[in-house]
């Protein structure tokens, strides 16, 4: 039986670095989806809602496809923390998050649009962060510029030194695609990394 294709609906490099591990063959297709949160929408809901609209945006032009939507959403105090998009912002997320404890939702869908196949999964992390000082926040900032991860902090890399734990049942999902639900949906959907 012939693996039908699979489509990573996402421009993040993150997210295809993580799904290179898989050793499938796949391709990236932007899914063009307005990524604004609904009002008064709890964090968790918009980042399923969010995955699940990127995944149906491909798959909608690839029908034959089985397609990843994924999207991560911060939390502090019932508020998102989007991405910071420059150095200001990020500088004030940190200090925001310096000594506290944040939730990060990150969410997974499966789509196959031609078999009516559809899957969104949450994947929860909390992350506690240490006390950081202004001069740490700088220093950090300049060394990984993470201006495009929600939180201001890169896990894979520096950043993690700025962090005291990581609570989370699927270990990449901090990173921004869960590889634990992500391998469960795709073999649901008909794609198993470990058939011949």
């Amino acid at each position: 039986m012939t693996r039908p294709p699979l489509i990573l609906a996402s421009t993040s490099r993150y997210r295809r670095e993580l799904l290179q591990r898989l050793r499938l063959p796949f391709e990236v297709a932007a899914p063009a989806v307005d990524e604004e949160a609904g009002p008064a929408e709890p964090p968790g809901t918009t980042a399923s809602r969010l995955a699940l609209a990127k995944a149906h945006a491909v798959a909608a032009r690839h029908p034959d496809a089985v397609v990843i939507g994924s999207d991560q959403v911060c939390e502090l105090d019932g508020q998102a923390l989007g991405k910071p998009g420059n150095h200001a912002m990020a500088v004030l997320q940190l200090r925001r998050l310096s000594g506290r404890a944040a939730n990060f939702h990150t969410a997974v869908a499966v789509v196959r649009a031609n078999t009516g196949f559809e899957q969104v999964e949450l994947a929860p992390v909390r992350v506690q962060f240490r006390t950081l000082s202004d001069a740490e926040i700088e220093r950090y900032l300049r060394l990984d510029e993470p201006y495009d991860c929600a939180g201001s902090a890169k896990c894979e890399t520096l950043g993690i030194t700025l962090m005291e734990s990581i609570t989370s049942d699927d270990p990449t999902a901090l990173i921004g695609l869960p590889l634990i639900r992500t391998s469960r949906m795709l073999r649901q959907a008909g794609i198993d990394p470990l058939s011949p």
